[in-house]
């Protein structure tokens, strides 16, 4: 079994190759986060059930990767995300936002790491 902390990584590795312009459409976003995944060779799988209404927008192995188009709430967002990690298929999670959101750094005492878009740009805006 590959260690939780490498595959994390991977994955982020894929994800920081994401370009997206200032307006994006969800869409425009799980295209080109699908895209980044499959570049770098990583099994995918898109709105992955976790169970009734209960939806990921993918998984990678055992991680989740969530993506929110602007600057969710951050309540709101940990609330979806504590019922997604409570799934025993779910070891993590990586929130993937435009714009960055207070979020905790483990919820069920899994992991929690966040990813801006726009941070990739090198510039913050607003």
């Amino acid at each position: 079994m590959k260690p939780l902390g490498r595959d994390i990584a991977l994955i982020l590795s894929a994800l920081c190759t994401v370009r997206m312009p200032a307006q994006p459409e969800e869409y425009d976003i799980h295209a080109a986060i699908a895209l980044a995944l499959g570049d770098a060779g990583l099994v995918y799988e898109h709105e992955y059930r976790l169970g009734p209404r209960s939806r990921v927008d993918f998984r990678v192995d055992r991680i989740g990767i969530e993506v929110k188009k602007g600057r969710p709430a951050s309540s709101q967002l940990t609330k979806q995300l504590r019922r997604y990690l409570e799934s025993d298929a779910l070891d993590a999670m990586i929130v993937v936002t435009q714009r960055v959101t207070a979020l905790p750094d483990t919820i069920c005492g899994k992991p929690v790491v966040l990813i801006s878009l726009n941070r990739l740009w090198g510039v913050a805006l607003p």
